[in-house]
């Protein structure tokens, strides 16, 4: 498997992976309209422009994806996921070491999840976030923010050093 930058050829083919895979995610809030399901094409190729994206792929398939970018000195994540079949392998902390590398050396790196989101948030707490702030959207939805600093980065192993030939 290879952890690549995307481009705008990728846009459909991201897209329809990101729809299958956050379709759990839907099912656990009871909406169909979350952001990552109703994104359009159109948007999918903005942010492969604006933003620092990752696919992983295994027998030229795109089985995975990351997004970030960087603003004011902290690397915010967005949209992690990994196709159904695929997951439970280590592809998701192949992504997040990815773009921990990309943005080496961010003072701090910043993502959220659903509350409901148990499986993501122990991903993410496996990977040295911990949970900073909730803000609540509604009765059923709070959103959970999480944070990581360098140090954090640096205890778990993770360095340029050591990580760049595995990506490679």
């Amino acid at each position: 498997m290879v952890i690549e930058r995307t481009d705008v050829s990728d846009a459909k083919e991201l897209l329809a992976l990101q729809k299958i895979t956050y379709k759990s995610e839907a099912d656990i809030y009871n909406d169909e309209t979350i952001e990552p399901l109703m994104q359009t094409f159109r948007s999918m190729q903005r942010d492969i422009r604006q933003k620092a994206v990752f696919k992983a792929v295994d027998e030229r398939m795109i089985v995975g994806s990351i997004r970030a970018y960087l603003i004011a000195g902290t690397c915010y994540i967005e949209k992690l996921f990994v196709y159904p079949d695929r997951q439970n392998q280590g592809i998701a902390k192949q992504l997040l070491r990815k773009i921990e590398i990309f943005f080496h050396p961010a003072p701090r790196y910043e993502l959220f999840t659903g509350n409901q989101s148990q499986k993501n948030i122990l991903l993410y707490e496996k990977h040295g976030f911990k949970i900073f702030k909730t803000e609540v959207i509604d009765s059923t939805l709070s959103l959970v923010f999480m944070e990581k600093y360098p140090e954090i980065a640096e205890s778990d192993g993770i360095t340029n050093s050591i990580a760049i030939g595995e990506f490679v």
